[in-house]
């Protein structure tokens, strides 16, 4: 439909093939397309854009366009590039309003970057009546970003008001904060809520430097980390093929004085979904799986005939199903005894979905459940016997599995958290939140090397077709703001390049295998320990990774 230039940025508009419009800035997608939501008016919540049409869909003259709650107008460029006639821009507001929400916004930012660990607890149960969380569980998170810089108010009234801020630690990381207030003087907060989102376009991006450069400032985050107890884990970089970066600290078992390695083995949560993923679209190629087929083709007998009926393993692939979740206290009640796909089939079949199939992204641990599921249905193995003959052996992946807890492991780290009944804070063994063994939904264990075997066997395409791997990484869904999830798989970009991947986190565990496909590098992190740290890793060093000369 056209190309436009809005303060600076480029925007190229066009049409999928049922007519909703694709939108690119400066050659990066926003994310999925955008739905119509009046005439010549188009938005995708996620992305943070919105597009009106100043004349008729390809006719357009100009295009108004709100970004991260900045309002950009821009003029149409001409097939060869003329510059546009003129174009305006009305940036964030720089000063906090004089309003009881501008009041709160206020007092919330000086309790949260306080040195006082206990400010923001004192701040929130004096000024916030729904606050519950337990005392000192933001700790850690304030340690982590070390408190937010106001980048400026992107919109504000007297009872609402939502900010851009920058984390002090992470000068990449960006967050939008919405408080709601009561607007009448004293009036208490009513709701907050903290999203993390990509940096704005008319920020500056981050310079890139060399390998080294990069490595080097890696490790200074992991150094610091460590230092303060934020970080025990494994880390491994590796650049086609080449171990290009290894890092290790902390302990496997304090309790013995067992220190980490780069042979440790890490617990790595909801990781597991990417091999499970890659085994259905193995069976995809062979004719065995049908992505547009309902699971009633695969599973019969699924308790629940309407559920089976109308999701699709699409829709399981890329959590548009409405499966939900399985942790809670039906969960924790039967957690040791839930240790096959059918045991969770059976507890958890006759469930309803929550929403009509492929409407919206939910993530669904259970979904993923279900794949597993129905790879057992399909070709007559155990999960666990498919994955190890046609995901692990041909990556050469020797150390990783998802044997039962209740198996002794060698190597097998052991997770700390502070986040069971009567921590106070304190890290604890994870020993009675773990599931009897990992499944295919996640709760398996491997090493950074492994992790990395598995990205360069994908690469190499030893486990799927290039054409299919392309398919699986990149954006089918939105899941959140500037951020898209393929088939098993998150798809993003991090400063201008394409990163794919899959995260997995749970109390005492922590870990991510990110992809820079165009930069030729892979990260592998992973920790045994509550770590929000591990996903912000990643994205700090494919911001700053060199890109590939052209000419070479």
């Amino acid at each position: 439909m056209g190309r436009y230039e809005l303060n600076g940025t480029i925007v190229t508009v066009g049409l999928t093939d049922d007519d909703r419009l694709t939108v690119q800035l400066s050659g990066q997608p926003v994310g999925p397309p955008l739905r119509t939501v009046g005439p010549n008016e188009f938005a995708g919540d996620a992305a943070g854009v919105r597009l009106f049409f100043e004349g008729e869909g390809p006719k357009a003259t100009r295009i108004r366009s709100r970004y991260a709650g900045s309002e950009v107008v821009g003029t149409r460029l001409s097939d060869t590039g003329a510059e546009p006639q003129s174009v305006t821009f009305a940036p964030r507001l720089s000063t906090v309003p004089d309003t009881q929400a501008g009041r709160q916004l206020t007092g919330w930012l000086q309790a949260f970057n306080s040195d006082n660990p206990d400010a923001f607890d004192a701040y929130m149960r004096q000024e916030y009546p729904g606050w519950s969380a337990p005392p000192g569980s933001n700790r850690n998170f304030r340690n982590l970003v070390g408190g937010f810089e106001s980048v400026g108010v992107e919109s504000a009234s007297e009872s609402q008001i939502v900010v851009l801020l920058r984390e002090r630690n992470w000068e990449d990381s960006y967050a939008r904060l919405a408080l709601d207030v009561d607007p009448q003087p004293g009036g208490k907060i009513i709701a907050v809520r903290v999203q993390g989102v990509p940096p704005p376009p008319d920020i500056a991006p981050t310079q890139r430097m060399s390998e080294t450069q990069a490595l080097a400032a890696i490790k200074a985050k992991l150094d610091a980390a460590s230092a303060a107890g934020q970080f025990s884990g494994a880390v491994r970089v590796a650049h086609n093929g080449d171990t290009v970066f290894d890092y290790v600290s902390g302990q496997a078992d304090r309790e013995h004085g067992v220190a980490n390695t780069l042979d440790t083995l890490f617990r790595i949560g909801s990781m597991n979904k990417m091999f499970t993923a890659v085994s259905i679209l193995q069976l995809v190629e062979a004719g065995k799986i049908d992505l547009n087929a309902p699971i009633a083709t695969y599973l019969p007998d699924y308790p629940n005939k309407d559920l089976a009926s109308r999701v699709t393993v699409k829709h399981l692939l890329t959590h548009t199903g409405g499966t939900g979740d399985f942790f809670g206290p039906e969960f924790n009640q039967h957690r040791l005894e839930l240790c096959e796909h059918s045991d969770y089939l059976k507890l958890f079949g006759k469930r309803d979905v929550a929403f009509t199939p492929g409407e919206r992204f939910a993530y669904s641990n259970y979904g993923f459940l279900l794949l597993g599921g129905i790879i057992e249905a399909v070709t007559g193995q155990s999960y666990y016997d498919y994955v190890q003959e046609h995901i692990y052996a041909p990556a050469g992946m020797r150390s990783t599995a998802s044997l039962p807890e209740s198996v002794a492991v060698p190597g097998r780290s052991i997770g700390y958290t502070a986040q069971v009944p009567g921590s106070n804070g304190q890290l604890q063994p994870n020993t009675d939140t773990l599931p009897c063994r990992g499944a295919s939904a996640g709760g398996g264990y491997s090493t950074v090397g492994d992790l990395i075997r598995f990205s360069e066997a994908l690469r190499a395409g030893k486990l799927v077709s290039p054409q299919l791997l392309a398919e699986a990484t990149k954006s089918q869904v939105a899941m959140g703001p500037g951020a898209g999830y393929g088939y098993g798989f998150g798809a993003n970009h991090v400063n201008g390049t394409r990163a794919f991947g899959h995260s997995g986190g749970a109390p005492g565990m922590s870990a991510d295998l990110t992809v820079f496909p165009d930069l030729g590098y892979e990260v592998a992190v992973a920790a045994n320990m509550d770590s929000q740290l591990v996903s912000r890793l990643a994205a700090y060093l494919g911001a700053r990774l060199p890109v590939p000369d052209s000419g070479s």
